[in-house]
């Protein structure tokens, strides 16, 4: 969870997730759209598919025991090298090179690194698996981490407590906040499309699950047109036959890799649901597995466009 998302964003998800889930059979035995349902609001969906996939291989194929080697670790759905050494390390006292954002910090600072993000990250991880020690990899890592978040911070580093300060590169230059470098970041593109937010005559709205794979895959959603950057026209999308109301105003939503500005429009239609579609009862859309940019539209139809 902690992957891309604050703690303070975290702790409540995390909190009712693991009363739901305490061990990892718990959640191998639990549906995935129950899954999705607990991570909704989150973000990055992917994690949850992964999660879920991985307590199944554990419980199944490894005894409902964590395989304890990096290489191993590394075979499970959603687990990279950086989850791969952060669990060897801290989970089973092995030596492994942990390096998250807040360490890339650091070492940059220490060793002046100024190769730019991402291609540094190579010399980085090596700087790093020649300072693991021998004994308490794991306190280690936790270090690293923690120095990075509460002391050599992005703008402001609090030098004067930094125990490295003696022997930093940047601190010496007087240059701490120009490392690491990082390479200009492209535009977002903008994407642009249309939701319909359908009632019927029984208290239902009309939903549809999305495809496993790609972006909030398995998620549940309004039905939408396909978000392009081009402009798409509306009528040809509807998801059933009914008399649409636009809704005025834009809802506008931020991906990591574009923007989307949605329309959203209104209407009731009374029958069966179409053949990607299922009626929700109202007042049971908030437990449904919205993701963010869902819940926006279904706010924003309901404020504007009632």
């Amino acid at each position: 969870m902690l992957q891309q998302t604050t703690v303070k964003a975290v702790i409540p998800y995390f909190q009712s997730f693991v009363a739901a889930c305490p061990t990892v059979s718990a959640l191998a035995g639990t549906p995935r759209d129950d899954v999705l349902k607990a991570w909704a609001g989150l973000g990055y969906y992917a994690r949850a598919r992964n999660l879920h996939r991985c307590a199944e291989i554990v419980a199944t194929e490894h005894d409902g025991a964590f395989p304890q080697t990096e290489g191993a670790l590394k075979q499970l759905p959603g687990i990279g090298d950086y989850t791969a050494a952060a669990i060897a390390a801290i989970a089973f006292g092995a030596p492994a090179a942990v390096v998250d954002g807040n360490v890339e910090r650091v070492i940059a600072r220490a060793y002046a690194i100024d190769t730019p993000l991402p291609k540094a990250k190579v010399a980085i991880k090596d700087r790093v698996a020649g300072l693991v020690p021998a004994e308490r990899p794991g306190d280690f890592a936790q270090a690293m981490m923690d120095l990075g978040a509460t002391i050599c911070t992005p703008k402001t580093p609090s030098c004067l407590l930094c125990p490295w300060s003696g022997t930093c590169a940047a601190n010496a230059a007087g240059q701490q906040t120009a490392f690491p470098v990082k390479a200009g970041k492209k535009a977002r593109p903008l994407r642009r499309g249309h939701a319909y937010f359908v009632r019927d005559g029984s208290g239902r709205v009309l939903v549809r699950k999305r495809p496993d794979k790609g972006l909030l895959g398995g998620m549940t959603e309004i039905p939408t047109s396909p978000w392009r950057e081009d402009d798409i026209a509306a009528e040809a999308q509807q998801p059933v036959a009914a008399t649409y109301k636009r809704v005025p105003g834009l809802v506008r939503h931020v991906f990591t890799h574009f923007e989307l500005e949605l329309t959203v429009h209104v209407a009731r239609a009374d029958g069966a649901a179409p053949v990607e579609g299922y009626w929700v009862d109202e007042d049971q859309l908030d437990g449904e597995a919205l993701p963010s940019v869902m819940r926006k539209v279904v706010a924003h139809a309901r404020a504007v466009g009632a």
